[in-house]
């Protein structure tokens, strides 16, 4: 049986945890690609690109929360991702194609605490429902 709400830290067992794993090495890798492409894709609102910093750093920090579900890995996590944001928009100064913003940094900064303040256990394992939902037995 999967948690759904409350306070255990412990991660359901996940039979794909390898494809889950695989798929959020892939999303950190997109968001260095479209941090450091030279037009990242215009969202077609104003401010958008912010928008588009929240929502990749807090599916960052959600993706990775229902992989590792304790504080300390958690925290790890946390300070990678605000890290990342940082490092890559100091990269980004160095292009010589695309500026380095500092309210994007604090925009990524609050993408991953929003992620980590939506991730299990406040909600429901969404990779384990995603199994039990799609690899029912029989």
């Amino acid at each position: 049986m999967i948690q759904v709400i409350g306070s255990s830290t412990k991660a359901p067992r996940l039979r794909l945890r390898g494809l889950w794993s695989g798929v959020g090495v892939a999303l950190v890798a997109l968001v260095v690609v479209l941090s450091l492409m030279p037009r990242p894709p215009d969202l077609g609102i104003e401010e958008g690109d912010k928008l588009g910093h929240v929502l990749a750093y807090f599916t960052l920090m959600f993706w990775h929360a229902q992989l590792h579900p304790d504080r300390h890995a958690r925290i790890v996590l946390a300070v990678a991702f605000i890290a990342l944001g940082i490092g890559l928009e100091l990269i980004q100064g160095v292009t010589g194609y695309r500026n380095p913003d500092a309210v994007d940094a604090l925009v990524n900064t609050l993408g991953v605490a929003l992620g980590w303040a939506a991730a299990p256990p406040r909600t429901r394992h969404a990779l384990a429902w995603a199994e039990q939902s799609f690899l029912r037995k029989g």
